[in-house]
């Protein structure tokens, strides 16, 4: 197992347990199954698990397999509040104690705010005083790292990255999210901040697997790496600096096997240039199903009326790279719950953009497209709700 350190110098295992997938057994999860893959996980080195308040069962079955095997002192437990559901003081405090009790333990290594997609979510908190409460908590030790999982746009990302003094941070990142949500610049961002960054969907929740295109799968079974799809975006992970820890919720031996494998065999600067330019051919094949040639670049942003184009667009072509399902969840994290969405709608024709664009995208046309498709009337209706669930109160 390879390793790589923290903000204070503690080694982490650079592949990460996420306990979000544990196999289920009818309507509960299959602890002994999941006890069996932890174990063998922990045997061979891997140190860092995360999991989340609103993971059904999952805090509960990490801390009974943790307290059966008496391996407390040999992993880092990563757990998340979730802060769109603190309205108090009162309420940072229960969800806390109910997650320590859940996982048996008196403190958390890893203590992230769940979730966020905007700055002015962390600004709530900040009005609500979680400051004074984490300054307090680590005071006491029950928390030892306070971080935050981040799902909206590179701007968001960075003005809260910039608000305070975080011991980490975790991020969506793979070789297709290069440019979306906190991508490459967040990453480095963060880096030169000497903040460790924990990935999350490294794989795209296995889509870099299990739906790549025949295309693409050829590519990489024919190249004389020998590398799986899973190895290729792990690796491409691995390969920089950067990143601290890849998450992968394993619920199989044989993937925690690979894992492992593939984690102890991976450094970075590892991958040479031919094996980039398999990785581009790879994207570019996934993207050839886009419907919109944007490349991310954001030469056509500010907008001057709020519109998040490139995250409109990056959002409506994963709807035919992947799935509808897929986009439409994409488009509700970057897009739709920021406090001021940037909505297509919002556009007022302008034509600024467009100026801009070396791909001399049609933007303005194309974003009429994308948000019929992305936002439907039952989605809106839904989107609505939510949106008034997860953002209310969000004035510091």
């Amino acid at each position: 197992m390879q390793y790589r350190k923290d903000k204070y110098g503690k080694e982490l295992s650079i592949l990460g347990y996420g306990c979000m997938r544990f196999t289920k057994k009818g309507n509960a999860i299959d602890i002994d199954k999941a006890e069996k893959e932890i174990m063998m996980a922990v045997e061979n080195g891997v140190n860092y698990f995360d999991t989340a308040y609103l993971y059904p069962g999952n805090e509960v079955a990490l801390g009974e397999i943790v307290a059966r095997n008496n391996i407390r002192s040999r992993i880092n437990i990563a757990t998340k509040m979730p802060q769109y559901m603190a309205g108090s003081r009162a309420a940072f405090d229960r969800f806390f104690n109910e997650e320590l009790k859940r996982l048996q333990t008196d403190y958390v290594d890893y203590y992230l705010m769940h979730m966020f997609t905007d700055h002015a979510q962390w600004a709530k908190l900040k009005g609500l005083g979680i400051e004074k409460w984490i300054e307090e908590k680590k005071a006491s030790g029950a928390i030892r790292n306070i971080g935050f999982s981040y799902h909206g746009n590179t701007e968001n990302f960075l003005k809260i990255l910039e608000d305070y003094d975080w011991d980490f941070c975790q991020i969506q990142y793979n070789y297709i999210d290069e440019t979306s949500q906190a991508g490459r610049s967040g990453l480095k961002a963060a880096a030169e901040k000497g903040i460790p960054v924990i990935i999350m969907e490294p794989l795209r929740g296995g889509k870099l697997v299990n739906l790549l295109p025949k295309e693409a799968k050829k590519l990489m079974e024919e190249n004389e790496r020998g590398w799986s799809p899973a190895q290729w975006g792990l690796k491409w992970l691995y390969d920089q600096p950067e990143v601290t820890v890849v998450l992968s919720g394993m619920n199989s031996m044989e993937m925690v096997e690979e894992n492992i494998k593939t984690a102890s065999e991976s450094f970075a600067g590892e991958l040479t240039e031919k094996d980039h330019e398999l990785i581009e051919q790879v994207r570019g094949i996934i993207k050839a199903k886009e419907k919109v040639g944007c490349t991310g670049c954001r030469y056509c942003m500010p907008c001057p009326n709020g519109v998040d184009i490139p995250g409109t667009f990056s959002a409506y072509n994963t709807m035919f790279s992947e799935s509808k399902g897929s986009g439409r969840k994409q488009y509700f994290q970057t897009v739709a719950i920021t406090k001021q969405p940037g909505f297509a709608t919002r556009c007022i024709n302008c034509g600024k953009c467009e100026q801009h664009c070396p791909q001399g995208i049609k933007i303005r046309e194309k974003l009429k497209e994308a948000d019929k498709a992305l936002r439907p009337l039952p989605y809106k209706i839904g989107l609505a709700v939510t949106r008034a669930f997860m953002l209310r109160n969000t004035k510091p």
